[in-house]
């Protein structure tokens, strides 16, 4: 069996105790001594994150006297380093334990740090290290990419320590893990709302930050995706033929975001929309809907008069205004047979 030491491993992080892919629904057959043939037993602990424990691994292989001594090496640093970390979890020596937390943060290995830098928190609240305990906390969750409590920290390290030279900082990496908790375009938007307010605070709060240029880069991507989401539902309502709230959810897509390159299209929509709501509808609604495709079309050939769409715009019209005069006649010939 080929182990992948890269399995399971979150980005920046560099393991001491390397992880494998889970044993579940794996044959590990033992294999069998032979008196022929040099065979060890070679065994090596992993870590599985499903069921939190060491597994214990055992394969044959064939290997000289050199690389026995290699190999054993190696198996013995991978329970030294292991066995090192259990003493610092079950000491009582905090500086040993801050010691060896901000060395494992250093060197990315996010996971060991993130269990210290809890107890941590707790045993220096109130004293001269905590603003840096409260910190490297926040660094820690942001490493291993849970963002939700990295702003947590981050926010709640700007709260507490308002006068430390890293409030700045803080403020923007909290609204950065918002940033990044944003979804693609096709899901709920709440996260992306919630990055741009906050980066939006943070240029507001400091103007002159050389992070302005940045901040405001992320918040037009932000805008974008939402500008995106607003013109698919839009346009969901138009393909699913409820044409009345496709309407009126392409106007507010246009008054919303009137830089959006999706302004054309809206407003054609619009005319399309109007036309077969129209088509739609009983006789004595249907005057009031042409006319407003009508004026949807005037609109759009204002607007963009160069358009490519705007022969098909056109089609539209001259139907409402034909199915206009048609009513038009039909309702005076009715009246003066009255």
């Amino acid at each position: 069996m080929r182990v992948d030491p890269k399995a399971h491993v979150a980005r920046g992080f560099v393991q001491k105790c390397p992880k494998i892919k889970d044993l579940e629904d794996v044959n590990v057959q033992r294999p069998k001594l032979c008196c022929t043939t040099k065979v060890m037993r070679f065994m090596f602990t992993q870590f599985s994150p499903r069921v939190r424990a060491c597994v214990v691994f055992w394969a044959p292989m064939k290997l000289s006297s050199f690389w026995l001594v290699v190999f054993g090496a190696f198996g013995i640093s991978f329970f030294t380093q292991c066995s090192d970390y259990n003493k610092i979890l079950k000491s009582g020596d905090v500086e040993d334990k801050l010691s060896y937390a901000e060395s494992a943060l250093d060197s990315g290995n996010c996971f060991r740090a993130l269990p210290l830098y809890d107890e941590l928190m707790r045993l220096a609240r109130g004293t001269e290290r905590a603003p840096d305990i409260h910190w490297n906390r926040a660094l820690t969750h942001d490493c291993i990419n849970d963002f939700y409590l990295s702003r947590y920290y981050f926010q709640s390290f700007v709260k507490t320590f308002p006068n430390d030279t890293r409030v700045e900082e803080g403020m923007f990496r909290a609204a950065l893990c918002s940033y990044y908790l944003s979804p693609e375009s096709s899901l709920d938007q709440t996260d992306t709302r919630t990055a741009i307010d906050e980066l939006q605070l943070f240029m507001d709060r400091y103007p002159s930050s050389a992070l302005r240029d940045s901040t405001q880069n992320m918040i037009e991507t932000l805008r974008s995706k939402l500008e995106v989401k607003a013109f698919e539902n839009a346009r969901l309502y138009h393909k699913t033929g409820n044409y009345k709230s496709a309407t009126i959810a392409m106007a507010h897509a246009i008054e919303d975001y009137p830089g959006s390159p999706y302004q054309e299209e809206l407003q054609y929509l619009i005319i399309d929309s109007h036309y077969r709501y129209a088509e739609q509808s009983t006789n004595r609604r249907k005057l009031e809907r042409y006319n407003d495709a009508i004026q949807a079309f005037h609109t759009f050939a204002s607007r963009f008069p160069d358009s490519s769409r705007l022969s098909e715009a056109r089609t539209l019209f001259d139907k409402s205004v034909l199915s206009v005069s048609q009513l038009e006649a039909d309702t005076k010939m009715n009246s003066e047979n009255r």
